[in-house]
């Protein structure tokens, strides 16, 4: 996947009410949403893995969503987009953070 879009975009989501299913929900819902977006071309939403812990994994984050693009373009188009727009408008009261990765392909 990463050889046909090669733009990255990874981001964490900390929630306010961390506990609460229903806010994960309705954010999970939310960031789907974007898959709308035209130039997004895969969207991949996820939670924490219940994964061994280690000092190095970071699970204190309850939604990410991860996305690829076909160029640093596309990830502007999608950044300006009124669904992101809504997006950030409409589910922003559920988060107290917020962490991005762009990263491209080498």
């Amino acid at each position: 996947m990463e050889q046909n879009y090669p733009v990255i975009h990874h981001v964490f989501f900390w929630l306010k009410n961390s506990g609460s299913t229903q806010d994960r929900e309705q954010l999970i819902a939310g960031v789907k949403t974007l898959a709308a977006i035209e130039t997004v071309k895969h969207l991949h939403v996820g939670v924490v893995a219940d994964t061994e812990k280690r000092d190095v994994v970071e699970n204190s984050w309850d939604v990410s969503e991860l996305m690829f693009f076909s160029d640093v373009a596309g990830q502007k188009v999608y950044q300006d987009h009124p669904v992101h727009q809504d997006f950030v408008k409409n589910y922003s009261h559920l988060w107290q953070k917020v962490v991005v990765y762009d990263a491209v392909s080498v």
